[in-house]
């Protein structure tokens, strides 16, 4: 096992380092790419980059391995094009909202979702499992933008309940509690997605367990219907939803682009579209996009590692690493 995680966690840098160094070559081969005089980006950044990263000097192959060195000489991915920051330090501001705005949804829709997915298996093909089914199919196929407005217009527009937009530093300490309450529509578009999503799956592998044949076996032992669910049924048919969940908790630190972009929310996902935009004559904050794609590639190459570990945790009987015998 152990040998079989050290493997794997090679082969995860090893896959690292090359998607790296291709969004690497890429980005800095762009015909935009900024260079010294350019009139649209503030001087004293260029200078630091062109004397510190080597934009647009040397091979590309020189450049990468500037850029490595810098990441452990100072612990530095670059410098913003559009503020006089580093990277790092605006990745870390926007990573806690992201948290913030994502964590509560993760945790509401594990309970909500699951309970849903097992209830509608229990009654299945009645009325309570086709109104179940029919709600998770409505909110899969509406895309996600299209609930987030209607949620505005409703709720924020229309009623003014609350805020269209999740409010910031300045405007908790006029009132703290319209501050909060401006977390409520963005918290309910993120539940509503992962509450249908799980009930889906849940709702799937449940049924196929209630029809095998060892859920037979354990009625014919004396066992009814409802110990033989909550026994083994429902502890089989979580097996392949529980590494989902495992790596959705590191999902989290990714943002939701779609939702941060409607309720103006200062997280990852707005930093990430923010860098690609070229608007009022600025081109895109190069650094900015190589540090968040290298940021997205880690957290999707450790919930992909994590995800496979879990497997041997939770099924006893999935062997990691063990091999042909």
């Amino acid at each position: 096992m152990k040998r079989y995680i050290a493997k794997r966690i090679g082969l995860m840098f090893i896959t690292l380092f090359i998607i790296i160094f291709m969004v690497f070559a890429f980005v800095r081969s762009l015909p935009d790419i900024p260079a010294e005089g350019d009139p649209t980006i503030d001087p004293r950044i260029l200078r630091q980059l062109m004397e510190r990263d080597g934009l647009g000097q040397g091979p590309i192959i020189e450049q990468f391995g500037r850029w490595i060195n810098n990441i452990f000489e100072y612990r530095s991915l670059g410098y913003s094009l559009r503020e006089p920051r580093e990277v790092t330090t605006m990745i870390a501001e926007r990573l806690v909202v992201t948290i913030r705005i994502n964590i509560i949804p993760y945790f509401l829709s594990i309970p909500i979702g699951i309970s849903l997915g097992i209830w509608a298996a229990l009654k299945k093909n009645k009325m309570t499992d086709h109104f179940i089914s029919t709600g998770v199919m409505v909110f899969i196929s509406v895309p996600s933008f299209i609930v987030g407005v209607l949620l505005q217009y409703y709720f924020a527009f229309h009623l003014n309940w609350v805020s269209w937009r999740v409010l910031r530093g300045s405007d908790f300490d006029t009132n703290i509690w319209v501050g909060l309450s401006s977390y409520i529509l963005p918290i309910i578009m993120l539940t509503i997605g992962g509450v249908a999503g799980l009930a889906r799956l849940t709702r799937a592998e449940l049924t196929e367990v209630l029809t095998s044949e060892f859920m037979l076996l354990c009625r014919t032992k004396g066992l009814n219907r409802r110990q033989a669910t909550l026994r083994h049924g429902i502890r089989n048919a979580l097996v392949p939803i529980a590494p989902g969940l495992i790596g959705g908790l590191i999902g989290i630190l990714s943002g939701a682009i779609v939702t941060e972009q409607i309720f103006a929310i200062r997280g990852i996902g707005t930093l990430y579209l923010a860098a690609f935009q070229a608007s009022a004559g600025m081109k895109p904050d190069y650094p900015t996009i190589m540090a968040l794609l290298m940021f997205y590639t880690t957290i999707g190459l450790m919930a992909t590692l994590i995800i496979d570990l879990s497997y041997g945790f939770i099924d006893p009987r999935i062997r990691m690493g063990a091999g042909k015998r």
